[in-house]
């Protein structure tokens, strides 16, 4: 992967940031994204954050080697601290980390957020934290997805602030368009975690003692809601 030709995943990603946005990628790591994006005529400026020092040196060599220091500034910054009120950003990316890491610089730097921009997230893990975390703050999820590359499950979630918004429990955990929508990726994915967790559950129930009450409930929880899922599933390929 670079510049010229990005994962599958920063693909899917790109597709959902609006055409002329002001974009802050934060988390950078080689600012593929950001010159790809602007290579190509979509994003009008971009700022890069890393708090690394080692992904922040390689960011400055990718834009600097493509000619738009002018354009796309990388800044060693943590979280949303990358991003001044100057920059008039229009859209936020954080890509490749944990949901809750995701929640929580979100959460720490809200100050830092205007309320207008699309915030376009790809969790690794911990979707349903940071699907709280968007309903609490009044953003509604706008574009949601699901992609396998490399033998791993992704989750694009896109949001904006829109006022007050309510979801179930279930639309947290499996996301509430992808619970709408029910892709091939989607179904697959949560086959897969559904024979996960059944075995979990069984190893959990054979050692009782040694594991809270509460895990092996929320646990039990889980597995009743993906087989739920699955159930209705052959109900509507059966009618």
């Amino acid at each position: 992967m670079n510049e010229q030709k990005l994962s599958e995943r920063l693909e899917r990603v790109a597709a959902h940031v609006p055409a002329g946005a002001r974009l802050a990628d934060i988390g950078s790591d080689h600012a593929y994204l950001l010159v790809a994006l602007m290579k190509r005529g979509l994003i009008e400026t971009a700022v890069a954050g890393e708090v690394a020092l080692t992904p922040f040196n390689a960011a400055q060599r990718t834009v600097r080697g493509n000619g738009l220091s002018q354009r796309i500034s990388v800044r060693l910054a943590n979280g949303l601290a990358a991003i001044e009120p100057a920059d008039g950003i229009t859209a936020i990316s954080l890509c490749g980390m944990g949901g809750e890491t995701i929640r929580d610089i979100l959460d720490r730097d809200k100050a830092r957020l205007s309320g207008k921009e699309r915030l376009i997230l790809q969790p690794n893990g911990g979707e349903q934290p940071l699907r709280h975390w968007l309903m609490e703050n009044g953003y509604r999820i706008l574009g949601e997805e699901v992609l396998r590359e490399n033998r791993f499950n992704y989750e694009i979630i896109v949001a904006e602030r829109s006022g007050p918004v309510l979801y179930t429990a279930q639309e947290l955990y499996f996301g509430p368009l992808q619970l709408q929508a029910r892709s091939p990726a989607f179904l697959v994915k949560w086959q897969r975690l559904l024979r996960l967790k059944q075995r979990t559950l069984s190893h959990f129930t054979q050692a009782r003692q040694a594991v809270p009450e509460e895990k092996v409930q929320e646990l039990t929880q889980q597995v009743g809601w993906i087989s739920e899922l699955f159930a209705q599933e052959g109900e509507a390929l059966k009618g």
